[in-house]
């Protein structure tokens, strides 16, 4: 105990003297200057200071919907040994790497290190940490529940850029596009699993040869269900998913699960019943063509389940926003890990409650009683699409702002 307390006032010191937590001066736009101790970083001042703010780099589509990355990865992270100061040095340096050799942005890299529940207790912080150990959040799940010290979330529309990233910053690849690898993330933290995946137009059909992926799904959908869920009216802000105030202010939570999906059943149902299951029964499979920018939403899910039998997915975690906005900032993507087709949800959020509130809201449970003849709606039938997917794992994450990445 006293050793950690000890570690966590020398890496305080760090902050000022070597300048990990404090290595940039803040502004708006992002990081402006480095402490005496650390090289400029070459791409400090164009970079957010928050590292989840990607929005701005992103593409958009003709209607205004961002696009994000093609390609994902995550590396799930242990720490070798109690960090130190030498430690925090590396990463912040390693990290430095990345953004001196890739634009950032789509067409190079997009990037964010997270710290797992492992890590803050580590420190003995978990309780005053803003994350926790993941938890069991449904009846009809028995996930894994994970922890990890790190996540490395990387994407990119080339794919290319990010087996370059892992193999420079954890085997022994000495460039990295055009860059010398001086210092590795590796020399601080072993990868203990990854996570990959992919989303845009017409690359789940590429994977109709993987278990659980049908052979007739459409060659243009962006993901295995075949609705854009980049919607904007159904995204949380950056700014509202930012924690505001205290010592993890700047940052936010990440959760990442791994679902499993039925598409088999899924997409043997015609596209009306796809449309109530993933909306709501009042949408048409002409309203979904025609959305925009946002999602109309008339809380009338008690009814539907009372009248029509079947609620919609949309409807039900549309009840939890907050002053008309929705509590989570979503990136998630396909996955066929396992070999089995999949999705790697990947939630941003100010407070893992949030995350919660909106999970309970997507449960439904409380509609199981409303239709005449018991058990029409239940715990997974005709309740969204919990008929078609299940919870494999969770954990969870904080992801400091950008000057405080390393060793938060």
């Amino acid at each position: 105990m006293t050793l950690r307390r000890n570690l966590l006032r020398r890496l305080t010191g760090l902050a000022g003297a070597v300048g990990l937590a404090g290595c940039f001066g803040r502004s708006e736009q992002g990081t402006v200057g480095p402490s005496a101790d650390l090289p400029p970083n070459p791409r400090g001042d164009e970079l957010p200071r928050r590292q989840h703010a990607w929005n701005e780099r992103l593409a958009a589509r003709e209607d205004g919907n961002r696009l994000l990355p093609r390609h994902f990865r995550i590396l799930l992270l242990t720490l070798d040994g109690e960090p130190t100061e030498e430690d925090a040095a590396t990463v912040e340096r390693a990290i430095r790497t990345l953004e001196a050799a890739f634009d950032y942005g789509p067409e190079g890299l997009l990037h964010m290190l997270g710290w797992g529940s492992d890590y803050f207790e580590r420190l003995d912080r978990l309780e005053a940490s803003p994350v926790r150990h993941p938890q069991v959040l449904s009846r009809t799940d028995d996930p894994d529940l994970l922890s990890f010290d790190a996540a490395l979330v990387l994407a990119s529309d080339d794919p290319s850029h990010l087996n370059a990233v892992e193999s420079a910053m954890f085997d022994s690849d000495s460039e990295l596009a055009g860059e010398t690898v001086e210092e590795r993330l590796g020399d601080v933290l072993s990868i203990r699993t990854r996570r990959t995946g992919f989303t845009g137009d017409g690359l789940p059909a590429d994977h109709a040869d993987t278990d659980g992926v049908p052979s007739e799904i459409p060659s243009d959908v962006p993901n295995f269900m075949g609705v854009f869920s980049n919607v904007r009216g159904a995204q949380a802000s950056e700014d509202r998913v930012t924690i505001e105030d205290g010592p993890y202010e700047g940052g936010t939570t990440m959760h990442l699960s791994h679902l499993r999906q039925s598409l088999d059943a899924w997409w043997g149902m015609d596209e009306s019943e796809r449309t109530e299951r993933m909306f709501s029964p009042e949408f048409t499979p002409a309203d979904v063509d025609a959305l925009e920018t946002d999602l109309p939403f008339t809380d009338n899910v008690t009814d539907h389940a009372r009248d029509e039998g079947v609620v919609g997915h949309w409807e039900k975690v549309a009840r939890v926003r907050e002053d008309g906005e929705p509590l989570l900032l979503r990136r998630d993507f396909n996955t066929v890990d396992s070999g089995h087709a999949g999705v790697h949800f990947l939630s941003l959020q100010k407070d893992l409650e949030d995350f919660v509130t909106t999970r309970d809201a997507m449960n439904g449970w409380w509609l199981r009683e409303e239709h005449e003849s018991p058990g029409t709606v239940n715990d997974r039938e005709n309740n969204g699409i919990l008929d078609f997917v299940e919870v494999l794992s969770r954990a969870n994450f904080y992801v400091p702002p950008r000057a405080e990445r390393a060793f938060p």
